[in-house]
């Protein structure tokens, strides 16, 4: 024995506690590059960070705006014609 670490021919082996830390230590680099991917998207405007809507561009009209509104399901048809109205008067 070499203080307690085998024979060096691989007598040692791997017990239970060694792979539950090979194990956590391959979630752990996973989970912290999925985060630095996440804040990448976030940062750069795009993907689940920045919203599922598309944002209004400044060529859109305030008509386009609430259609695009009522298409996403945000505004009910009653609100629709109404501010429809509105903006039309």
């Amino acid at each position: 024995m070499m203080n307690g670490w085998g024979d060096g021919w691989g007598g040692g082996g791997w017990g239970t506690a060694e792979w539950l830390m090979l194990v956590l230590g391959v979630i752990l680099v996973v989970a912290v590059i999925v985060g630095i991917v996440y804040l990448m998207r976030g940062l750069a405007g795009g993907g689940a960070a920045a919203g599922t809507h598309a944002a209004p561009s400044r060529a859109d009209s305030p008509e386009d705006i609430l259609k695009r509104r009522y298409a996403a399901g945000e505004i009910d048809r009653e609100d629709f014609e109404s501010r429809l109205r509105d903006l039309r008067s």
